[in-house]
């Protein structure tokens, strides 16, 4: 058997000997000479562990010469033993000796390690830190480092006290309520006192935690002022600038998170268009252009899991006619990947993420990014794309505009006579029998009574599209609201 065929028999690699040899070192993959010292190797070690895995071929000089590692087994012991000797916490390794044909005929051997992705941030012997970056091992600064901490989930930003805040910066009102949600029976005080450490002690004083900041803050955008959602609708499939400028909305939101997740669920829905076509059964069937469930979870993930200690950048959403992209500040949180996010679940903001479940928007924890795949795929739609830019975390999902000249047909029906039906056409026919304001908020599916009045009571009665029952007494009990024949 010749060395190439039982190269090909090991599992560490799919990279061939003249791969590693020829192959530029890059995020996953390093060689190193096998006359590095011990101390030296744990640098590449602890970056790759740090970021996201690696490979380091031991052996092959930094030009690709194959020089070897059998002249040299005391260094070779001690670079198998670096990831214990200079690894805080320690590197587990896996190994693996290969034949080759070293620079000057011999036969000879390659010793490859390979560093698995660790869930702890790794330091050297002399407490510095590295991540891999491309094809080279970066030392972190302070900041970087406590960002990567975050990243892991050995620590949490929402955790880390706002500087100068106080208990006045609560809305007591608020805890309150949220109180009485999750069934706490003491003061309002007492459950910021006595839960979660959202009272800090700094240096003598107590200062709010960022998380109760943003759960309970009367105003968190005093201390977080990008903490903000914001969406933008762009005319046709792609952005343009200049005198072509295609944006025709530019919505902010701000507020405590929950108020981010309501009023940004509430705007975004109306902004979804619903088609209205013929089916098989000589029956119309209603069919919004994303399934619910979808665009909302992406919204949703985005807030309780952005990284709030980026303060550069809001929350944007980006709405066009084929497509929706949420962008949110952040890398992937934890051990989540592209390639791993349906089945690996973490949380970036947990107690953030907490509140959001008591009031039913988190409803699955760790199912809601698999179950929005498989709604976008019941729906005949593309599946959700995900990627990270700049520090940034990209979502996208796409409508059937997108699928043109494709599979793009409603299952099961065939389209006809197509017609958009917006939230008011759905008021507007609603209403042909009187209803009340209840019942209509109740019907169109929306929890905030005052937004729902202002965006779409007020301006159909001011058309008058929909008059009152009682206009004399515009806020009667009895007061009911009925279209306008």
């Amino acid at each position: 058997m010749c060395i190439e065929e039982r190269r090909q028999q090991m599992n560490l690699t799919d990279m061939t000997i003249e791969e590693m040899c020829t192959t530029t070192e890059k995020q996953s993959f390093d060689r190193k000479s096998a006359k590095i010292d011990a101390t030296a190797i744990a640098t590449p070690m602890i970056a790759f562990a740090n970021a996201d895995g690696g490979l380091l071929a031991v052996g092959i000089e930094d030009n690709g010469e194959i020089t070897g590692i059998d002249d040299y087994t005391k260094n070779i012991n001690e670079i198998l033993r670096a990831g214990y000797d200079f690894c805080q916490p320690s590197i587990f390794i896996e190994k693996e000796t290969i034949d080759c044909i070293d620079k000057n005929g011999n036969t000879n051997h390659i010793l490859l390690i390979k560093i698995p992705q660790s869930a702890d941030m790794h330091v050297n012997h002399r407490d510095d830190a590295f991540l891999r970056v491309g094809d080279k091992s970066k030392k972190l600064t302070f900041d970087e480092r406590m960002e990567l901490m975050y990243s892991k989930g050995m620590r949490f930003y929402e955790d880390e006290p706002v500087y100068r805040s106080t208990l006045d910066d609560i809305d007591m009102e608020f805890v309150a309520k949220y109180c009485e949600k999750i069934g706490y029976g003491k003061t309002p005080e007492e459950y910021i006192r006595q839960n979660k450490d959202y009272i800090v002690n700094v240096a003598g004083r107590q200062e709010m935690s960022g998380a109760a900041i943003m759960m309970f803050g009367k105003d968190p955008q005093r201390f977080f002022p990008r903490s903000r959602v914001r969406f933008i609708r762009y005319e046709g499939t792609e952005a343009k600038v200049g005198a072509e400028m295609n944006v025709i909305k530019d919505k902010m939101f701000g507020g405590r998170i929950l108020d981010l997740v309501e009023q940004t669920i509430e705007y975004v829905r109306t902004q979804i268009k619903e088609h209205t076509y013929l089916g098989p059964d000589a029956r119309f069937v209603t069919e919004p252009e994303y399934p619910e469930f979808a665009w909302k979870e992406i919204i949703v993930n985005a807030i309780a899991h952005r990284d709030y200690s980026i303060k550069g950048t809001d929350i944007q959403i980006k709405m066009f006619d084929d497509h929706i992209t949420v962008e949110s500040p952040g890398t992937l949180p934890g051990t989540v990947r592209l390639n791993n996010m349906r089945e690996i679940h973490f949380s970036r903001n947990p107690k953030m993420a907490q509140l959001l479940h008591e009031y039913e928007y988190v409803r699955e924890f760790g199912e809601g990014v698999d179950r929005m795949y498989r709604e976008m795929e019941e729906a005949g739609l593309p599946e959700p794309e995900y990627k990270t830019v700049a520090f940034m975390v990209h979502a996208t999902i796409k409508n059937k505009k997108y699928l043109v000249g494709s599979e793009a047909t409603t299952p099961q029906v065939k389209p006809q006579d197509k017609t958009q039906v917006t939230p008011q056409d759905k008021i507007l026919e609603f209403c042909k029998i009187p209803r009340s304001k209840n019942e209509i908020v109740a019907y169109m599916g929306y929890k905030d009574p005052r937004y729902f009045t202002k965006e779409y009571m007020k301006p159909l009665l001011k058309n008058g599209e929909l008059v009152m029952t009682i206009p004399d007494k515009p806020n009667s009990k009895n007061q009911k609201y009925v279209t306008k024949k």
